[in-house]
Parts: C-alpha cells; sequence; structure tokens
C-alpha cells in the first residue's frame, strides 16, 4: 500500500469484503487519453498461489510504469481460499463460475467497479494440478490473434503442455483458443471471469495456467514474464505509448 501511495497515477483501495477479508484494487485514478488500457487478475481459486505471487511481484516493479496507463488490477479475488488452500470461497462457491450470477456480493461488487470500464487486454491468471506444462486460453477475438506467438515466447523458458486435449477442449502446444457464442453461453449454468471480460469489457482476453506440480518459484517467474510479454506486446500496438521495462529475476 506505500508504494501505491507514493506514485501519482494510481491508488490503491478495498472495493469489497468477502469471509471476513477485505479485497483490494489498484487502478489508475484517472482515465489517460490515447494510453492503453489494461485489466489483470488473480487468486480467485484459492489453491493457485503463483499468480497471485507473481502479479504482486511484476506490480511492485512496474508501478511507475502503469501510472502512464489505464489500469484495474485485482491481485486475489478470494483470499479466503489462498490462506486456506482451496479452491472455492467460504460458502463452497468457485468464484470463477459466478459471473453471471447475481447473488454473490463480491461478484457483483467486482463488477460495479468494472461498470463502464473498456480494457485493450485482460490476462486472468490461474494454475492447474493437471497441467503437464503452461496453457494459454485465447478468447477469439480480433485478429490478428496474438496466442502462438505469446506461447512461443514463454516456451523459452517453460514446456508447454502437451495433451491434444486440455479440460475437453482442443489444444496445440499449448494454446487453446475458443469463441464465445450465444449456444455455449445457454449450455454453461456457471460463467468465468473470461467471459464477462469478452462480452462487456475487453479486446483481448487471456487466461494463463501453469502446472501446479511445478516448483514455486518457477511458476512465479513464468507468470511475471507472460504479464509482462503480452503487456509489451499491447503497447506497442496501442495508438499511445506505455512504457514498461521487464523486471529482474
Amino acid at each position: 500500500m506505500r508504494l501505491v501511495k507514493r506514485v501519482p497515477g494510481l491508488q490503491l483501495r478495498f472495493f469489497a469484503e468477502a469471509g471476513d477479508y477485505p479485497l483490494m484494487l489498484v487502478e489508475s485514478k484517472k482515465q489517460l487519453k490515447k494510453a492503453p488500457s489494461f485489466y489483470i487478475s488473480a487468486g480467485i481459486h484459492g489453491d493457485e498461489p503463483a499468480p497471485v505471487e507473481g502479479l504482486i511481484q511484476w506490480a511492485e516493479e512496474s508501478l511507475r510504469e502503469l501510472s502512464n496507463c489505464n489500469v484495474q488490477i485485482f491481485p486475489c479475488l478470494n483470499p479466503w481460499g489462498l490462506e486456506r488452500n482451496i479452491r472455492c470461497d467460504e460458502k463452497g462457491r468457485d468464484l470463477n463460475r459466478c459471473y453471471n450470477a447475481h447473488d454473490v456480493p463480491q461478484i457483483s461488487s467486482q463488477m460495479s467497479v468494472m461498470k463502464g470500464r473498456h480494457y485493450d487486454l485482460a490476462l486472468t491468471l490461474h494454475e492447474d494440478y493437471d497441467a503437464r506444462g503452461f496453457y494459454l486460453y485465447e478468447v477469439a477475438g480480433p485478429r490478428p490473434y496474438w496466442g502462438e506467438e505469446l506461447r512461443n515466447e514463454i516456451s523459452l523458458a517453460m514446456p508447454p503442455d502437451s495433451r491434444r486435449l486440455i479440460d475437453g477442449r482442443n489444444a496445440r502446444k499449448g494454446l487453446i483458443r475458443r469463441g464465445i457464442k450465444p449456444a455455449l453461453l445457454r449450455q454453461m449454468t456457471g460463467h468465468p471471469e473470461a467471459f464477462l471480460l469478452h462480452l462487456h469489457h475487453s479486446r483481448r482476453t487471456f487466461t494463463f495456467e501453469t502446472p501446479s506440480e511445478d516448483f514455486l518459484v518457477q511458476r512465479v517467474g513464468i507468470h511475471r514474464k507472460f504479464i509482462q510479454l503480452a503487456l509489451d506486446k499491447q503497447s506497442f500496438t496501442s495508438i499511445g505509448s506505455c512504457p514498461l521495462q521487464t523486471p529482474k529475476n
């Protein structure tokens, strides 16, 4: 919190409470014209600690650069679960299946602070106990797609998941690309965060997964690397500029 207070243009605030834990948000104090806009979240599943740690480490080293962008960063959306190493929240809900619900106060509060926001790029960070390497979901949005380039860059540091089917979806060297059509929305009872972002807020949406069984330090580093690569690519393709420096290892 002290770090954020020292950086002009950024603020840290509490937007809700869940399970007696405060939920925090780092965001731009005002919207800058012609500057790229980013959304990043982690920790919606409490048994996935590396994304939280990776995001916090990356943000601490990038705060001054981020003050030149339009950002909303949710460092941990399920602190109750994180402290207990439990996927769900205190009521047993998988929060990443609640983004079409109207009876989950913390999701409603999050959607409220996102209201009217539009992001060039949205990243949701996760882990998977079944993964055999990292993998990447790219919601099919504007062309050219970015998934292959991001996957290839990350592959230099960690092998991609080699499975051809991941969670029942076709994958190619760790990349899953899917469109969100009305039929898919109707057949799914619970919608993930990425669906909300794609449908209402974000031009490009990615979900990044690392293997939970790998070393924690390695997973944290890969999340930091992915964030940096994705935001660097967006900054080069935006009308404005947002110079982001690669964090030290």
